[in-house]
């Protein structure tokens, strides 16, 4: 295991960008493995010391930000991108019984095992983990 701390911040609260305008897919649609509409990406956390997306966050519901509810999902999820629209190899089914999005609790060690662990993924600070090779994720 690696021992490495990983603080995780939202890109929106850093001073950091991603590698051009076109991509950044904050606003982006997310699309589950049949198509169907999650939300759009509010935002992407970064591993502020690997200068790497480690998670991106899916908004939903609600009405001019009342109701919102949030979700977050590995960017190990993203099976494409292309045309404004984000799809991810996990059912909307699946989205709904995940962990909650909790801002406090991203920096935890457990929580995130938790979040990998449920959604079938390796943590990113584990042996062996090869990060996922996207246009946008360098």
């Amino acid at each position: 295991m690696d021992d490495t701390t990983h603080e995780l911040i939202p890109l929106s609260d850093s001073d950091k960008t991603v590698s051009g305008a076109d991509e950044d897919i904050r606003g982006f649609e997310v699309k589950d493995a049949d198509g169907e509409d999650l939300g759009t990406v509010d935002d992407l956390l970064i591993d502020d010391a690997a200068s790497r997306v480690r998670f991106f966050v899916v908004a939903s519901g609600g009405f001019l930000g009342l109701g919102e509810q949030k979700s977050f999902l590995p960017v190990d999820a993203i099976t494409s991108i292309a045309d404004g629209e984000v799809r991810i190899g996990q059912s909307r089914a699946r989205i709904a019984g995940a962990p909650p999005y909790d801002p406090a609790l991203v920096n935890d060690r457990e929580y995130g095992e938790n979040v990998f662990g449920y959604y079938g993924y390796t943590p990113f600070w584990a042996p062996g983990y090869a990060y996922p090779r996207y246009p946008y994720f360098r």
